[in-house]
């Protein structure tokens, strides 16, 4: 046959591979592989029975031909059969040995040595050995061998940066604390086009920054880079949101982006989670309807599920689908945090400290299961352990405000009140941006702690702070009036008291020191 035929037929395996017709891809790349026995023409055959799902066959024709181990795309395309087949540890031995340090370098190539048979393309293409990396991290992950996954996939998106896989995989496993997330990312090596996705990539990771920074980097990829509508930057923006506590301009926009992209996965986990916190019962309901029937075999449908039950407080029912979520999906952080919530929300603390201890194991560069476990510490008085375990989410993520509450409120319960304050005033401190009526307790707390130290002015700013965030809290006008009560303003003290008292008639300390103010104002006469 002629060169120029063997060429048509070559353009004719293209053709069906991009319009999907797998079967007459396989059947031409067979006549020309025959004919010209060309490595090239060999491994275009192979790619063909890749993509119509014959993997052994694929995988055979790989491993017959004596060049299987001298170039890296047969080895690689030899070890995606073997993964497709989950032959994870003969996947590893194709791929060849390698060894890789702590920060993710290669310290032992000599397996990598082999020649490259380029294709003839002018599209720009990512490394074959950040690949062949990243398909080692997941058979690593498959085989649970998670701290080698780790170190696996951060030397893939070392070796090119356009490797966006393994940083997902960093990302979504949890994999990475947020100090370490910071030092990857600057070590990746962009190109001078690439300054879009250096700053697409510092979105993606843990968001802890001062809200100008953050608003900042979403604005450059917004307007320099024109992606203002692209519904993963908006996923993140979102994503941020609802890490800040503004759950209702989170649900506002990830409602609008699920109109646009009703199948974004990653925006429908961010919905989700700001519907729960919202209390939106049925707007849950539709969203886990809408995914079991469209996603059955995906642990987010199940967690959807758990979550409605565990806003409409039938916690046994939502424990089952959060368990079902697991079984589905063992990476899948939020529903093992959802399983340990739904157990401590019935107070059963041992069973909750299990499923947070799981996922503490399984996503080290995630706080929250360490920081759920000392709460529940805390809430048996076990306020040495709880304070450890603090600390420790406080070593993983020192940037969330939350883990400094937790501090100034174990420190409190502990009678540290010097420490409580310069835990509480780290926490106003952290949040990234003005501080809202989420944390009006941790100001009443700081307040309380000040009183405790008798610094009264002080404390009277920060009760009178936390009512400016808040006017129904009973407990910031009692505290209020009990320390103008301790400064002998009695006048003072007596209003706040009333006002503490309207909102909550049966309280007993208040009702008490009412009347002790009263006596007090009449033994002593007129405040001046």
């Amino acid at each position: 046959m002629k060169e120029e035929q063997i060429e048509k037929l070559r353009g004719v395996v293209r053709d069906c591979v991009g319009k999907h017709l797998y079967s007459s891809a396989i059947f031409f790349a067979d006549k020309v592989a025959a004919i010209t026995s060309d490595p090239a023409d060999i491994y275009m055959q192979a790619q063909a029975l890749y993509l119509g799902r014959h993997y052994r066959r694929a995988f055979h024709l790989l491993n017959a031909s004596q060049i299987v181990l001298r170039d890296l795309r047969f080895r690689y395309l030899a070890a995606k059969c073997l993964e497709e087949l989950k032959e994870w540890d003969q996947c590893l031995l194709m791929l060849g040995a390698a060894k890789v340090d702590e920060q993710g370098n290669i310290t032992d190539t000599k397996d990598y040595g082999s020649m490259y048979l380029d294709k003839d393309s002018e599209d720009r293409e990512i490394n074959i050995l950040s690949a062949i990396y990243f398909l080692r991290g997941k058979a690593y992950e498959a085989l649970e061998n998670r701290v080698q996954a780790r170190l696996w996939y951060k030397a893939a998106i070392k070796a090119d940066p356009l490797c966006y896989e393994a940083l997902e995989c960093l990302i979504e496993g949890h994999m990475l604390t947020c100090e370490e997330e910071t030092s990857l990312l600057s070590t990746l090596q962009f190109g001078p086009e690439d300054g879009w996705l250096s700053s697409f990539y510092s979105c993606l990771v843990k968001k802890y920054d001062r809200e100008y920074v953050v608003e900042a980097k979403f604005r450059e990829l917004e307007q320099e880079h024109t992606l203002k509508n692209n519904t993963d930057l908006l996923a993140c923006k979102a994503e941020y949101y609802h890490q800040c506590g503004e759950y209702q301009k989170c649900f506002e926009l990830t409602s609008i982006l699920l109109e646009k992209d009703p199948f974004h996965l990653k925006c429908t986990l961010v919905h989700l989670a700001a519907a729960m916190e919202l209390g939106h019962s049925n707007e849950l309901y539709l969203m886990a309807c809408n995914l079991v029937k469209d996603y059955p075999q995906k642990a987010l449908s199940w967690f959807a599920v758990g979550c409605y039950y565990y806003c409409i407080k039938k916690y046994d029912q939502s424990r089952r689908y959060f368990s079902k979520a697991t079984s589905l999906d063992g990476t899948f952080a939020p529903a093992w945090i959802g399983y340990g919530n739904a157990y401590a929300a019935q107070e059963e603390g041992d069973q909750a400290m299990s499923a947070y201890r799981t996922a503490s194991r399984l996503f080290p560069g995630c706080h929250l299961p360490t920081l759920y476990i000392g709460m529940e510490y805390m809430r048996t008085h076990s306020f040495k352990l709880a304070e450890q375990f603090f600390m420790q989410a406080k070593t993983i993520c020192p940037s969330d405000p939350l883990v400094y509450n937790e501090l100034g409120t174990v420190a409190y319960h502990m009678e540290e009140y010097k420490e409580a304050v310069r835990w509480f005033e780290k926490t106003l401190v952290h949040i990234p941006s003005s501080v809202s009526e989420m944390w009006e307790p941790t100001v009443v707390n700081l307040a309380h702690a000040l009183r405790k130290l008798r610094r009264y002015n002080e404390a009277i700013v920060y009760y009178e702070k936390a009512l400016a965030l808040s006017t129904r809290s009973s407990s910031t006008y009692a505290g209020l009036a009990y320390t103008y009560h301790l400064q002998d303003k009695f006048t003072a003290a007596i209003t706040y008291y009333h006002k503490a008292l309207w909102l909550k008639p049966d309280d007993q300390f208040c009702t008490e020191m009412l009347s002790l103010a009263l006596e007090d104002d009449c033994r002593h006469g007129t405040d001046t």
